[in-house]
């Protein structure tokens, strides 16, 4: 089975598209229900990872179609990699609609399990996109020019991304397993916005890349304009972390 034949990266992105559309149907919720916007307990949440696992989702498919990758596995991790997207949004919405925590949540038994369940989802995102950025660093990705260094930037901040959400996670299991149940919820706080920032790198860089190629500027200038666009994302990304040092 080729890489052009194989359905994964079509359903892959019909999947993100779904993910993407329930987020937007719980920002009507929110809308038609209100309540907080911000807690534990909100419709933010769905809206939110909703989005933002549909167009990582999107992004990562379309982004290793310019890795060296060999067509069977990467469509075997993308396969993997859609299904802990669908497993994650759909215990993160599941737990809104009952109107209890999703995360951190060890309050009863089903809530524990859906808990752990998005932490290993969690590490298995990890996983996976760690396997896909080593592509990206280990073989140079194809592309126009500016893309490979947009695709690997583009990974590099998607891992510090991850690497946030783990200490999010890892600090609220601490505050959790020590009785501190209220305080975990909100003890994550600090890292969302260096969380955010960093996740979608993987989209907005490469997508600069490619619309450049669509310009009548030459390889040089294309390159010179990903690489100002890596510098001040980096930048953005290192101020995110700096604000997160004293809210901390």
């Amino acid at each position: 089975m080729s890489g052009h034949r194989s359905p994964v990266p079509r359903l892959c992105r019909a999947t993100g598209l779904l993910l993407v559309l329930s987020g937007l149907a719980h920002l009507v919720v929110f809308a038609v229900d209100g309540g907080p916007w911000d807690g534990p307990v909100s419709w933010r949440k769905p809206v939110t990872f909703g989005l933002s696992f549909g167009v990582t989702l999107i992004a990562v498919t379309w982004v290793t179609s310019y890795l060296d990758v060999r067509p069977r596995l990467r469509a075997v991790l993308l396969a993997v990699f859609a299904a802990d997207c669908v497993v994650e949004v759909g215990g993160i919405t599941l737990q809104a609609w009952r109107g209890v925590p999703s995360h951190l949540n060890m309050e009863t038994s089903f809530d524990t399990a859906v808990s752990m369940t998005l932490a290993v989802g969690g590490g298995v995102l990890v996983v996976l996109l760690t396997a896909f950025a080593l592509a990206a660093f280990f073989r140079r990705p194809t592309g126009p020019a500016g893309m490979a260094l947009a695709v690997r930037s583009g990974f590099a901040v998607l891992l510090v991304g991850l690497a946030s959400g783990a200490a999010m996670i890892a600090r609220g299991v601490v505050l959790t397993r020590t009785g501190h149940q209220e305080a975990a919820y909100h003890s994550t706080a600090w890292l969302k916005p260096l969380h955010g920032v960093s996740l979608h790198a993987v989209l907005v860089l490469p997508l600069l890349a490619r619309l450049l190629a669509l310009t009548p500027w030459s390889e040089a200038v294309r390159r010179r304009v990903v690489t100002a666009a890596v510098c001040c994302y980096a930048a953005t990304v290192a101020g995110a972390g700096v604000w997160a040092g004293p809210t901390y």
